[in-house]
């Protein structure tokens, strides 16, 4: 069995999300996948759910945590929820990373960083449930971008642990009927993008309002693409039609300039 703890992004392919989560799996099938078609994709490392469940062993941190989520008034009562959510994030803050986990970071880091003082990267969450018709986990754990040196990465680590149970998340996972247990939280680390000089958006494999399948839809605006997946920018829209890209010819079918005002 793999035990490592950090896994380099070039090793993921999609197959790893029990190991690495669905992000760090997915990045990892990119960067292996569109190499040869030069497709530049930033490399990075990931955090495993092997080293998740090592971090819960610790101190009886994993007992703990699941003593107070199984306490059923906190699914009714969202003032119950507040509080128990607030304690169980406190309890994994509480506990420190193990000293064999923060020397992988650190050998991760210094491969990644290759000694530049000012390198710096995006900390996602990557967890282990996957995406289900009916329940989607994006967007409820922390991402944290521009994160530079190696103490700050650790922090941003911790704290992505402590982001599996935000209230939402929490109660999300109960609603949806998964068992708190069988979800594990990694960290995809990766190199950042200096956008700031460019754009930067979200890609569509097909028509997003109809289900059609046979074209695009780009959308992107000035700066990195937090803004674009949280929806507070107006980005420039662009529709391409597959079927005639593949031929050579001209594919666009419609674009749409948005004002790039963020709200």
């Amino acid at each position: 069995a793999d035990l490592r703890s950090c896994i380099p992004m070039e090793e993921l392919r999609n197959t790893d999300v029990p190991k690495v989560g669905g992000k760090s799996a997915s990045l990892g099938e990119m960067i292996g996948g569109l190499a040869d078609a030069g497709v530049l994709v930033p490399g990075g490392f990931s955090t495993t759910s092997q080293a998740y469940k090592d971090f819960l062993l610790q101190n009886d941190l994993g007992e703990r945590i699941n003593k107070a989520l199984d306490d059923e008034n906190i699914y009714t009562d969202v003032t119950k929820l507040q509080e128990v959510g607030k304690a169980v994030r406190q309890m994994v803050m509480d506990q420190p990373l193990p000293p064999s986990f923060e020397s992988d970071l650190k050998e991760q880091w210094q491969r990644i960083s290759e000694g530049n003082e000012s390198f710096k990267v995006a900390v996602r969450s990557s967890a282990t449930a996957e995406d289900l018709p009916d329940a989607s986990f994006a967007g409820q754990q922390e991402t944290f971008l521009n994160v530079s040196g190696y103490e700050n990465l650790v922090e941003k680590v911790h704290e992505c642990f402590a982001s599996l149970f935000t209230d939402r998340a929490i109660s999300y996972r109960h609603d949806k009927g998964f068992d708190h247990k069988s979800v594990q939280l990694c960290a995809c680390v990766q190199k950042m993008v200096r956008s700031e000089e460019a754009s930067a958006g979200v890609m569509f494999t097909l028509d997003t309002e109809s289900g059609f399948r046979d074209v695009v839809f780009v959308t992107a605006a000035w700066g990195l693409g937090e803004t674009v997946v949280g929806g507070t920018v107006n980005p420039d829209e662009f529709y391409v039609f597959k079927p005639t890209l593949e031929q050579g010819h001209d594919a666009v079918l419609s674009q749409n300039m948005g004002s790039k005002l963020v709200k």
